[in-house]
């Protein structure tokens, strides 16, 4: 049995090619009707990952080539249904991650991969824990296992991934040490984490200062030579969690040889005799088994939207644009001050 089969004219965002932000182009389409297994998902909140600002440079590891919609996950409401999809799904609201393709104002989604999302979470809330709670989620109990009693650091703990670790750490009775730049020390404080200066010479040795004895993970999205400093703060049996190469994103060339020379890096460490380890933290890792990889993503992002339901994840949004201001979304997010998640949310209906 099927839904709506009608057409539904999408307005999306574009990115042309390696541009600035204001050089996204807005474009409208029509989607075909939902094939067996899909449903046209209306739009109720994107947002800007820290994946489209390397995108629009081509840094991105896997990204398709240009030109693309970007969007790396959404939240709407179910509109159509093809076949083989139960049609009680229209009306409903859910999330997904995507990717790309997030970016418009209707997508075409597998059924398999919605969400579904609680009543009492908004929309631009549980938009700021999609990618970012799960990433958070899965590093904190799947890759580190860090136990109730550790402490561990978070680079970037006023970033989008870094405030959802820090709460979900503290919820776990887990100590934080969080790096961002003082203007964000007191969201850091607020979230539960104790304040470093990432901009500081002397970031290592104040994180030292603080847990002598060394920490029970470390979480580095910056990646670069800095990943070295990052591995010196573990404890025997300690854990680093590496999940970006934001010190490179603005460096020519290549956008494999970055992430290539740290997979390099964290292999080579693994195999030193020194009771720690190292990990690279891939979202998308194990999709070739799909069913489990879905079945997982389902779990930790239920389990992530019900701690957001009951209060104890504070949604950090950042700002909110329509969708068709993305570029200057992208600006903002791009800018380093602000704190949370830039979400974009739909154009206002003419009257």
């Amino acid at each position: 049995m099927s839904g709506i089969t009608r057409t539904t004219t999408a307005t999306e965002i574009v990115l042309p090619g390696k541009v600035e932000p204001a050089g996204l182009r807005i474009t409208t389409r029509e989607l075909p009707a939902p094939a067996a297994g899909q449903v046209v998902l209306e739009l109720a909140a994107t947002g800007v990952s820290f994946a489209e600002q390397q995108m629009r440079r081509g840094k991105y590891f896997d990204q398709p080539p240009f030109p693309f919609v970007p969007g790396y996950d959404v939240v709407g409401t179910v509109t159509a249904t093809g076949p083989g999809v139960d049609p009680a799904l229209i009306g409903r609201r859910f999330a997904a991650v995507t990717k790309v393709g997030g970016w418009a104002s209707s997508l075409l989604l597998d059924a398999a991969d919605l969400v579904p999302v609680p009543a009492e979470v908004s929309a631009a809330a549980a938009e700021t824990v999609l990618v970012n709670g799960i990433t958070a989620w899965q590093m904190l109990h799947r890759t580190a296992g860090v136990r109730a009693g550790g402490t561990i650091v978070v680079l970037g703990a006023n970033g989008g991934v870094g405030s959802t670790l820090v709460q979900l750490a503290r919820h776990h009775g887990v100590t934080v040490i969080g790096t961002a730049s003082p203007r964000h020390h007191a969201l850091v404080r607020e979230l539960g984490a104790i304040p470093v200066d990432y901009r500081d010479p002397q970031m290592y040795r104040r994180i030292t200062d603080i847990a002598p004895d060394g920490v029970d993970a470390v979480f580095d999205h910056v990646g670069g030579a800095g990943v070295v400093g990052s591995w010196r703060l573990l404890r025997k049996g300690g854990t680093l969690v590496s999940y970006g190469t934001a010190a490179t994103k603005d460096v020519e060339g290549n956008s494999q040889m970055p992430v290539l020379k740290l997979f390099a890096r964290l292999a080579l460490w693994n195999y030193l005799p020194n009771g720690k380890s190292a990990h690279f933290y891939n979202f998308w890792a194990g999709r070739r088994r799909l069913d489990t990889f879905r079945s997982r993503l389902r779990e930790d992002l239920t389990q992530v939207l019900r701690l957001l339901a009951d209060g104890v994840l504070t949604p950090q949004i950042a700002a909110e644009f329509p969708l068709s201001q993305a570029s200057s979304a992208l600006t903002l997010a791009e800018s380093r001050t602000v704190a949370g998640k830039v979400v974009l949310v739909p154009d206002a209906r003419p009257a």
